[in-house]
C-alpha cells in the first residue's frame, strides 16, 4: 500500500513538474515573442493626400481626427503624425505617417477598421462622400521599413503639450541596390545618426523605402523648434569634423552612393500625435 501511494505521488509530482516546465516554456516563448516584436523594425505607411483649396481640407481633417486616428490606435498603430507642407512640393495637401508593428498589421488594417463599429459610425460622412464633395483629389501611399538600429519612431519632446515644432522630411536616392544599402549602413551603423544627434539634428525615424517610383531610396524625418534653429544646426553638422571625415571616406562619398535627394518642411496639425 505504501509503495502504491509513493508511486502515485511520484507520478503526480512528475505530472506537476511537467506542467510547470511546459508552463515555463510557454511563458518564455511568449516573453521571447514579445521582446522580438518590441525590437523588430516598424513598418511605416506614409499617406499623401492631394487636395485643392476649399472645403476638402476640413472634410479630411474631421475624418482623420475623429475617425481614422482613434480607430488606428485601437488597432495597434501609432503614434500617428499628420502634417501640412510648409515648404516644398505637395501643397496643398496632408501627409499622414502611420507606424505599423509589422507588414501584416498594415495589410490587416482595412479589415480591422471595417469591423470597428465606432470607426464606421464616426467615418460615415467621409465614407459616404459623393463625387461633387470629395475629401481629397488623390492618395499616394509609400511603405517604409525602419532601420534595424533605429526600429521605432522617437517622439519629439515638443509633442507633449503640442508645443511649437517643425519637421524636415528627406529622401535620398541611389543608383543601385549596393549603393542604397551602403547609404543605409552609413546612417544605421556607420555613425552618421550619432553625428546628427550631437549637432542638433533630432531624428524621428529612419527607414528604407519599400515602395516608390525611384527605388532604391531611404527616407528620414527630423524635428526642430523652428526654421532658424534648423539653419544653425545644419550648419553645425556640415562643419563637424567627424562628418567631414565620414563624407570623404572612399566608398561613402555622395557621387558614389547618392544620386539625388529631396526634402520638405512640414508643420504638424493641431491633432498630430508626432
Amino acid at each position: 500500500m505504501t509503495q502504491a501511494i509513493q508511486r502515485r505521488s511520484l507520478l503526480a509530482g512528475a505530472a506537476i513538474g511537467g506542467m510547470t516546465l511546459a508552463s515555463g516554456a510557454a511563458h518564455a516563448q511568449r516573453t521571447a515573442t514579445a521582446t522580438a516584436t518590441a525590437t523588430a523594425p516598424e513598418v511605416y505607411e506614409l499617406r499623401t493626400y492631394h487636395l485643392v483649396r476649399g472645403p476638402m481640407r476640413e472634410r479630411l481633417d474631421t475624418y482623420l481626427r475623429d475617425a481614422f486616428i482613434p480607430a488606428a490606435r485601437r488597432a495597434g498603430c501609432g503614434p500617428i503624425g499628420v502634417f501640412t507642407v510648409a515648404i516644398g512640393y505637395g501643397t496643398p495637401g496632408l501627409q499622414v505617417l502611420v507606424p505599423h508593428p509589422t507588414i501584416a498589421d498594415f495589410a490587416a488594417l482595412p479589415e480591422r477598421l471595417a469591423a470597428d463599429g465606432r470607426y464606421t459610425a464616426a467615418a460615415a460622412p467621409f465614407l459616404g462622400t459623393t463625387p461633387n464633395a470629395p475629401p481629397f483629389v488623390a492618395l499616394d501611399v509609400k511603405l517604409m521599413r525602419a532601420f534595424p538600429h533605429f526600429p521605432r519612431v522617437e517622439l519629439p519632446a515638443a509633442t507633449a503639450g503640442n508645443k511649437a515644432r517643425i519637421f524636415e522630411l528627406r529622401t535620398y536616392y541611389s543608383h543601385s541596390e549596393r549603393a542604397g544599402t551602403t547609404k543605409i549602413g552609413m546612417f544605421d551603423t556607420g555613425g552618421e545618426i550619432d553625428i546628427f544627434r550631437r549637432t542638433g539634428l533630432t531624428p524621428v525615424f529612419f527607414a528604407q523605402d519599400l515602395t516608390g517610383a525611384h527605388l532604391p531610396s531611404l527616407t528620414y524625418l527630423l524635428t526642430f523648434p523652428d526654421l532658424a534653429t534648423r539653419e544653425r544646426n545644419w550648419a553645425t553638422f556640415g562643419s563637424d569634423p567627424a562628418w567631414r571625415k565620414l563624407i570623404t571616406t572612399p566608398g561613402l562619398t555622395d557621387p558614389e552612393i547618392t544620386s539625388a535627394a529631396d526634402n520638405q518642411i512640414l508643420s504638424p496639425t493641431a491633432y498630430s500625435q508626432i
